[in-house]
C-alpha cells in the first residue's frame, strides 16, 4: 500500500480560523487577518474542535494518490459521499500485468495462501482467455461494417476488456486519487480508524492522518476514532481495547508524551 498526499490548501488552520471568526465579526477578512497570529491561529482552531463547530473545516482540502488496494477496500471508501475519487478504469486499462491483494489472515496461513493464489492466477487466465475471445469476435464485426484493420483491433480490445472484467476478483490491486475537505475527512477518520473497521482500509485511514498531521497538525491533532476523544460509540460490538487504542494515539499517532 502507498498513500501520498499530493496537494493541500496552504495555511489551513489560518483559514479555518478566518472563516470561522468571520461569522462573528462586524469587520471584512483583511481586518481579521491584522490580527491573526500563528498562536491565535492555534487557539482559535483548537476552541472550534472543543466546541464542535465543524463547518468551517469544509473550506481547507487534501488530495491524496492511493496504490496497492483492493477493490473491496475502494469500494467501501467511495460510500463516503462528500469526496472527489478519480480510480484506474478496468474498461480502458488492460490488466496484463495483474496484482491483488492478500489478507493479512490468508497471507499467515500458508495452505490457504497457496489456494488464494491459485485462484487469483485462474480468474486472470479466465480474464486473459476471454479477452481475448472477444477481441476476435469484435474485430470480425468491426472490420465487416467497415472498420479499417487497426482501428478496428483498438476498438475490439476496449469492448473486449469491458466484458472480460467481469471475471475479475475483489482482490484485484487498483489505484485512486481522493480529495476531501477537512470536515469529511475527520468523519472518515472517525468511522475507519475504529478497530472494528476492516483492516485494509484502517490501515489506509492510518497512513493518511499521518500524512495530514505532517502538514495540518493544528487542525487534525485530535483525529483518530471516535473512542480517542469520547465514549466508544459502538456499544456492546465495542472492540474492548479503548484504554490501549487511547495509548496508542497518543504516543504513536500524535506523539504526545
Amino acid at each position: 500500500m502507498k498513500v501520498k498526499l499530493i496537494a493541500y490548501t496552504p495555511d489551513g488552520a489560518a483559514t479555518i480560523a478566518k472563516a470561522a471568526k468571520l461569522c462573528y465579526s462586524p469587520v471584512g477578512v483583511e481586518a481579521i487577518e491584522e490580527k491573526l497570529d500563528e498562536a491565535e491561529v492555534a487557539r482559535f482552531v483548537a476552541m472550534l474542535a472543543d466546541m464542535g463547530h465543524a463547518s468551517p473545516m469544509e473550506h481547507i482540502s487534501f488530495t491524496f494518490a492511493i496504490e496497492g488496494v483492493s477493490r473491496v477496500l475502494t469500494h467501501q471508501l467511495v460510500r463516503h459521499r462528500l469526496a472527489s475519487y478519480s480510480q484506474q478504469s478496468q474498461r480502458y486499462v488492460r490488466l496484463d500485468r495483474f496484482e491483488y491483494i492478500i489478507p493479512k489472515a490468508i497471507e499467515k496461513d500458508e495452505a490457504a495462501k497457496a489456494r488464494f493464489i491459485e485462484s487469483m492466477k485462474a480468474a486472470h487466465k479466465a480474464y486473459e482467455d476471454l479477452t481475448e475471445q472477444l477481441k476476435a469476435v469484435y474485430v470480425k464485426e468491426l472490420e465487416e461494417s467497415g472498420m479499417d484493420e487497426k482501428k478496428a483491433a483498438s476498438a475490439a480490445e476496449k469492448r473486449a476488456i469491458e466484458d472480460a472484467r467481469y471475471v475479475l476478483p475483489n482482490a484485484c490491486e487498483t489505484k485512486i486519487v481522493v480529495t476531501m475537505n477537512a470536515r469529511s475527512l475527520m468523519h472518515f477518520f472517525t468511522m475507519r480508524l475504529c478497530e472494528r473497521a476492516q483492516w485494509e482500509i484502517r490501515d489506509m485511514a492510518l497512513a493518511m492522518l499521518k500524512e495530514v498531521l505532517a502538514v495540518a497538525p493544528e487542525v487534525f491533532k485530535q483525529a483518530g476514532p471516535a473512542c480517542v476523544t469520547g465514549p466508544c460509540p459502538e456499544g456492546a460490538m465495542t472492540c474492548g481495547k479503548i484504554n490501549e487504542v487511547r495509548a496508542f494515539y497518543k504516543e504513536e499517532v500524535w506523539k504526545r508524551p
